[in-house]
């Protein structure tokens, strides 16, 4: 690896910062929790995991784990009090906007920092979740975000595989033919198909294809695949690259660009998808479309701000942060394939196929620094820590105040700079998937 002697320390120094601020941002409920609102300068607090204090859980387990310093552990167990608090008043029961998101951030306290109390919160909030469903859905939203999807994939990472096999059930009877395969309606009164992972065709794959490989259901996975297939046959930017617009009819075109490249509209998340199905199937094709992703996103021109409303965001879901986190999910696979082609090269059977992944390994790492440095360029630091403030052209001023959450603030960003500085050091082995 190449980066400059000290670079890596700094990239550290800066997650330090960001970490400061957030856990400066935090305010103190009734019990001796800690809570967080989506901006410092909101008053009600949020429990989401999009935008809130279910978000910053992971985040201060990662930093736990990174550091091996408790304050952060006992900053996250009194986050999960407060969740645990909050468990029966939220409205949605969606994994990023509702209850299925918190249930996950209490889950996660109890497995890796053993609170009883965490877990026994996360079974209430998921016997809530099953208590609402219609027979059908939850609500208006049916995709992965705010819908069955989310509640499906968020149930199995819970360990609630008959709550998983119950959300993405549906999809099987309100499947609708394409001419390549099949696709939803995210919600009911909208015209338009999306087709990425945040509100589209792919999230709900995505969930089909983990739950149905996790309980031995080949109908969930067979759907999953004739759904990818139909965004794969809407691709524009092939042979080399893959580009598919945001939905047809464009949804919202007085809002909406019709192609962008983050992790919830575009080839980032596109190519964890195809990276799972490959996982899943064992099909070289889906490792070949996620490299076609890669090659999309690395030729786009971001991070670089190239025109009003291009890549104005640092974030994790439809930023730099999502990119990032490809990135070393791509380092660390390509570290794993070397490795396993050097130790065959080494009982005789030499070709070129290491240095092919060496050389692919190169080109994921040099365009994460790319990203790091832009993330690093962009920070907003001083004596509170380090925050990012994304960019609305459409507003004057254009500079947003900073989040807190995964989506779009530090608990989203701040994971991608400690995991860069894991991988760099040589001490990182497992890929970031959804969250």
């Amino acid at each position: 690896m190449t980066t400059a002697p000290g670079a890596v320390d700094e990239v550290e120094e800066l997650a330090v910062d960001g970490l400061r601020w957030l856990t400066g941002t935090a305010r103190e409920t009734p019990g001796g929790g800690l809570a967080w609102p989506a901006r410092p300068s909101d008053d009600q607090l949020e429990p989401t995991f999009y935008s809130g204090t279910a978000g910053a859980v992971p985040l201060l387990l990662e930093a736990w784990r990174h550091f091996g310093d408790d304050a952060y552990a006992d900053t996250a167990l009194r986050a999960a009090r407060s969740l645990a608090d909050s468990v029966a008043g939220i409205d949605h029961d969606s994994l990023c906007f509702g209850r299925t998101g918190v249930a996950l951030a209490l889950r996660t306290v109890h497995e890796e920092l053993g609170d009883r109390a965490a877990g026994a919160a996360a079974d209430r909030a998921l016997r809530l979740v099953r208590s609402r469903f219609d027979g059908t859905r939850w609500g208006d939203l049916f995709e992965l975000l705010g819908g069955n999807a989310g509640i499906g994939l968020g149930a199995l990472l819970c360990g609630d595989t008959e709550l998983a096999v119950l959300a993405v059930e549906p999809y099987l009877r309100t499947a609708e033919r394409t001419p390549a395969g099949v696709h939803w309606a995210h919600r009911p009164d909208v015209e338009s198909r999306l087709h990425h992972i945040s509100h589209g065709t792919l999230g709900i794959v995505l969930a089909l294809a983990r739950v149905g490989d996790a309980t031995g259901r080949t109908d969930l996975v067979e759907l999953a695949l004739a759904g990818a297939a139909d965004v794969v046959a809407r691709d524009e930017a092939g042979p080399e690259g893959f580009l598919v617009r945001h939905s047809t009819p464009q949804f919202r075109p007085d809002l909406i660009e019709p192609v962008s490249y983050g992790w919830c509209h575009g080839p980032t998340g596109d190519a964890q998808v195809f990276r799972l199905l490959g996982d899943v199937t064992a099909d070289p094709a889906w490792t070949t479309l996620a490299d076609r992703c890669w090659h999309t996103v690395t030729h786009s021109g971001l991070p670089r701000r190239l025109r009003p409303g291009f890549w104005d965001n640092n974030g994790r879901c439809c930023g730099t942060a999502g990119v990032l986190a490809l990135a070393c999910d791509r380092i660390t696979t390509q570290t794993e394939q070397t490795e396993r082609t050097e130790r065959t090269e080494r009982a005789g059977q030499a070709g070129q196929a290491g240095h092919t992944e060496q050389a692919r390994h190169r080109d994921s790492y040099d365009f994460a620094r790319v990203l790091v440095a832009d993330l690093t360029a962009r920070a907003i630091r001083d004596g509170e820590g380090a925050r990012w403030s994304n960019f609305d052209h459409r507003a004057t001023p254009g500079d947003l105040e900073p989040c807190t959450g995964w989506a779009m603030g530090n608990a989203g960003i701040v994971p991608g700079l400690l995991r860069f500085v894991r991988l760099h050091r040589g001490t990182d082995t497992h890929r970031t998937g959804f969250l």
